[in-house]
């Protein structure tokens, strides 16, 4: 570790992928969050089906659940996990969605970045499914909620 205490710079402040070899494989759990603000009406469509590409909630949790399972493949430094869980629950209010993206594993490195991975793919599919609709969209509010397991302990985002 550099004396920043950056774990993906070396010595020389380069980027690097961490060694977790020597880690020990413990359960994991994340949970992060994200909103999709709109207008009233584009939430009433979503939540009546009447978007014409299509169930808009279906797709985006597929979406979430393939870019969970693909983080490392988008996020130079994360390591391929095998994700023993990856829960993406969409929640239609008046004027937005939450997603709430719940990610799982056992192994030696966290699942933050997959469950905030989920959130914002399901978030980019909700937007390119309803832009005809309303392209003032805006998602915002991407964020860990929680997480457990692992070396630094267990995190609870106050609210």
């Amino acid at each position: 570790m550099n004396d920043a205490g950056f774990t993906h710079l070396d010595e020389s402040g380069a980027a690097h992928m961490v060694d977790v070899g020597d880690k020990d494989a413990t359960r994991r759990r994340a949970v992060a969050r994200c909103v999709v603000a709109m207008e009233a009406t584009t939430a009433a469509a979503i939540a009546d089906g009447d978007v014409r590409k299509g169930d808009v909630l279906a797709v985006a949790r597929v979406a979430g659940i393939q870019a969970a399972k693909r983080t490392a493949d988008i996020i130079p430094l994360c390591h391929p996990l095998l994700l023993s869980k990856v829960a993406v629950d969409l929640t239609v209010e008046e004027s937005s969605v939450v997603i709430e993206a719940v990610v799982e594993t056992t192994g030696p490195t966290g699942v933050e970045m997959e469950a905030l991975h989920a959130c914002t793919a399901a978030a980019l599919t909700i937007y390119d499914m309803c832009k005809a609709l309303d392209r003032a969209m805006v998602i915002s509010d991407v964020m860990l909620i929680e997480k457990s397991g692992g070396h630094s302990g267990d995190f609870l985002r106050s609210e």
